[in-house]
């Protein structure tokens, strides 16, 4: 197979041209053959009559003399032919090239026949005097309008054939010659047809490759020269077509990647053909290998699964909320049916509600823990009025008693409505921050101090670790303080007699890659950027915090079972959490339940003061 484009032009011209050339040679060698045999022959019957009109005088035609052999070799000398005298009874009379002798009759010769009809004729055909072909002429001789006898001449038949050949080998050498220049010029003109053809193929090939500028100059008005414009034309179109495809497909696949909502697209075999991170994060699968693997291997859960394939036997859309065992998470389930022509594509999308559920459920405990609050103190008040309406004003003593009863509830009232306008105010940013260059030991040393009679009263222990040599901090100091009162505080109020609570404060550089504390064990890990930072951590020797409870710690009015009996409104702890979240400080606990407890607080530290 022939794929060169200029072979493929040229060849079926050049096998054109090579057979028309060969049918001409043909032709014309045997048009040359003929024509040269036709000049022999009149040549022949041309020399043939000279003889004959030269020897008209002689005066008889006798067959037993020997005149007409001299005759005939003398004519035979002067044509280089062979030439023969005949009588008109076909008896040779005189012969240039035999012995006459060992000669029959030639009156039945072909050529004799013909001359003694019209005068003269002609034959070829093969000599048995001479033993090859050979062509002839004869010319009847007639005196008084009768034949007295006949003149042949002959010539070796291979004398014309090899004049032939000769004119047929340079007709031949004509035709390779002609043959040949054809072909140069055939493939000139192939090439200059498969050249512009060779180029825009080129062009083509870096286009496809991915040069959306690959462009080809028309250099031609003819169908190539069309070919090429519409070629330009087709590639800015499929350029801009391109990268409209690109930057929409740029855009989706930025908005799948960062988008929260798990997504991923199930062909009608049920394999996934499109899965972005949040998806493979929810359902814990790794998103390389879900790509071509079956739904249910992906998602691992039987409801998401059933609902899958109910969307896919019925083609409606399912939508069920579900919670996912193995990480804590509720999501929502929406599997709709995509059309797309015969295929039954299903899009699975994944909407991840646990924020939303946990602030639900973190909402109904600030309802059940602030109407816990507020309904011990409100039912003693009650209780304390009506035993007074029922007769205790009547007894001085058991009054006041119960007024001093009713103050202090009041005044927890009170405290409790202080520190949820004090949150709500931080919360909402209204409460001010003045912030200014703190030593760290002002923000530790004095609260600890404070503290220190009351864990004595508790009979704990409570040391402070503050190394002399301390950076800054841009706080204000007053709130600061704040924090690490309920921090202790806390650690106080939950470590049983006879236990420790020790403060370290330490500073905290972190270089290179971000720094992840190892043991937050909230909902978030804590994680801090390149820097210089200083960590204020509470340790005791508590009851702990449930694992469960860790992550809820922070809440408002939130509270573990076993803390229900202890005083306090519940708030403390949320507030030092966004105290420090406003000085863009971290804090976070670790927990071993039984064994104690430890809060972090990390707070940027100032590099010159």
């Amino acid at each position: 197979m022939v794929r060169s484009l200029s072979w493929r032009i040229a060849l079926p011209y050049l096998l054109l041209i090579l057979l028309a050339m060969a049918g001409l040679a043909i032709h014309l060698s045997g048009l040359v053959r003929q024509s040269h045999l036709a000049d022999l022959e009149e040549q022949l019957i041309a020399e043939a009559q000279l003889i004959a009109d030269a020897i008209k005088s002689e005066p008889e035609w006798d067959p037993s003399g020997t005149r007409f052999d001299g005759l005939a070799q003398h004519y035979a000398d002067l044509l280089d032919a062979r030439v023969t005298f005949i009588d008109s009874s076909g008896e040779v009379l005189g012969e240039s090239h035999a012995r006459r002798s060992e000669m029959d009759n030639h009156l039945g010769r072909p050529e004799v026949q013909h001359a003694l009809r019209e005068g003269q004729g002609t034959a070829t055909r093969f000599s048995r005097t001479m033993g090859y072909d050979m062509m002839y002429a004869a010319i009847a001789v007639r005196s008084s309008g009768a034949v007295d006898g006949f003149v042949r001449v002959a010539l070796p038949v291979s004398r014309a054939e090899a004049q032939v050949a000769r004119l047929r080998s340079a007709v031949v050498i004509s035709a390779c010659v002609a043959v040949l220049g054809a072909a140069v010029l055939a493939l000139i003109i192939a090439e200059r047809i498969a050249s512009p053809v060779r180029r825009l193929t080129d062009v083509v090939l870096r286009f496809t490759a991915g040069d959306l500028e690959a462009r080809l100059l028309p250099t031609t008005q003819d169908e190539i020269g069309d070919l090429t414009r519409s070629f330009n034309q087709m590639a800015g179109h499929l350029r801009s077509t391109i990268e409209s495809l690109t930057e929409r497909q740029a855009q989706l696949s930025a908005v799948l990647d960062n988008m929260a909502d798990g997504v991923l697209i199930t062909d009608d075999q049920g394999l996934v053909r499109l899965i972005n991170p949040a998806a493979a994060a929810l359902l814990g699968a790794n998103e390389a290998k879900a790509l071509g693997s079956s739904f249910a291997q992906v998602a691992r859960d039987h409801r998401i699964i059933e609902l899958w394939r109910q969307c896919y036997a019925t083609r409606e859309e399912q939508v069920q909320p579900v919670e996912m065992d193995h990480q804590d998470a509720f999501l929502q389930t929406v599997v709709t049916p995509l059309q797309n022509g015969d295929e039954r594509a299903c899009l699975v999308i994944l909407q991840n509600l646990t924020l939303m559920r946990r602030l639900e459920t973190v909402r109904r405990d600030f309802i059940s823990n602030i109407s816990h609050e507020l309904r011990t103190p409100m039912a003693s008040l009650k209780a304390l009025v009506d035993t007074l309406r029922d007769g205790a004003l009547q007894d001085p003593p058991a009054a006041r008693r119960f007024l001093d009863r009713m103050d202090t509830e009041v005044d927890a009232l009170t405290q409790m409505v202080q520190e949820l306008l004090q949150l709500s105010r931080i919360e909402s940013g209204r409460a001010p921050v003045r912030l200014e260059s703190v030593p760290l030991t002002e923000v530790v040393v004095p609260p600890v101090e404070r503290l220190r009679p009351q864990a004595e009263r508790a009979k704990l222990e409570l040391t402070l670790d503050v190394p002399d040599e301390l950076p800054h901090v841009m706080a204000d100091a007053e709130r600061l303080q704040q924090v690490v009162t309920n921090v202790v505080h806390n650690a106080i109020k939950f470590t049983p007699p006879g236990g420790n609570i020790h403060v370290a404060v330490r500073s905290l550089h972190v270089s290179g890659e971000d720094w992840t504390a190892v043991d937050s064990q909230g909902p978030e890990r804590v994680t801090l950027e390149p820097g210089e930072w200083v960590e204020v951590t509470v340790t005791d020797t508590g009851v702990g915090i449930p694992v469960r409870d860790i992550a809820r710690v922070f809440e408002r009015f939130y509270k573990a079972d076993r803390a229900r009996s202890g005083g306090g409104t519940g708030l403390g702890l949320a507030i030092a959490k966004h105290i420090v979240q406003a000085h863009h400080g971290h804090i976070w606990a670790a927990s071993v339940e039984g064994r104690g407890s430890t809060f972090h607080v990390v707070l940027p530290a100032l590099t010159q003061h």
